[in-house]
């Protein structure tokens, strides 16, 4: 069962009552997805065509976002996004993304989630999306990626998920230069993605939300890394 509720921000996200946990921050779902994901994720990456990597499409709108980010410069985005659990359209149309964040690309929101599964489908010149439905920890990446959005539930909800071995797999799936942001800023997940190879950053979190976030980068090494 999910339920929806508004954030701090005025945006809303999704309860999960069984897991006590909820999509996004109550704090402001759509100021920390801005802010992590776009900000401190897309705007950074050096890549001029990335290929970017969604752990957890969720209610998509990390994906709706860079969307938005990729249409307003011109910067061809593909997008792959891995969900185990999609929401159902009903509990989507409640959360009013496209009408509180851009009206006028409501048609954008609605093809990212009646997109086919499995295949690339192009939803805007400068965006094309491919949505894959599987459990990541058992999924066995192809491609290389630019940029890893990682936004699975937190490890104390969703322990499988914060493990070296993944962390292990998505380093080897980046291409040098490559990024990975995450909301989560313990230390053991900092550990662990610099044993992976990361060069890690802690990085001021959204606005009124969490103190830091964290980026790992790939064969660079940024002035302020741990």
């Amino acid at each position: 069962m999910l339920i929806p509720e508004q954030t701090a921000d005025g945006s809303y996200t999704l309860f999960v009552p069984e897991l006590n946990e909820h999509y996004h921050s109550i704090k402001g779902a759509l100021n920390e997805s801005i802010h992590i994901f776009i900000s401190m994720g897309l705007r950074h990456s050096p890549i001029e065509i990335p290929r970017i990597l969604e752990i957890g499409f969720g209610t998509g709108l990390n994906a709706f976002l860079t969307l938005l980010e990729a249409n307003r410069t011109q910067r061809t985005v593909h997008y792959t996004t891995i969900e185990r659990y999609p929401v159902p359209n009903q509990l989507i149309d409640q959360l009013h993304y496209p009408e509180n964040i851009s009206p006028n690309d409501a048609g954008f929101f609605h093809a990212l989630h009646s997109a086919p599964w499995e295949t690339d489908i192009v939803i805007s010149p400068y965006f094309t999306l491919h949505k894959v439905n599987a459990d990541f920890t058992h999924y066995t990446l192809t491609q290389q990626y630019d940029i890893v959005y990682f936004d699975a539930f937190a490890p104390e909800k969703q322990p499988e998920m914060w493990s070296q071995d993944i962390f292990n797999k998505l380093y080897e799936h980046l291409n040098n230069n490559g990024i990975l942001t995450t909301y989560c800023a313990k230390g053991i997940v900092r550990r662990m993605l610099q044993s992976a190879g990361f060069s890690v950053e802690r990085l001021p979190g959204p606005p009124d939300g969490k103190r830091e976030i964290l980026r790992g980068n790939k064969n660079f090494m940024p002035t302020n890394s741990l």
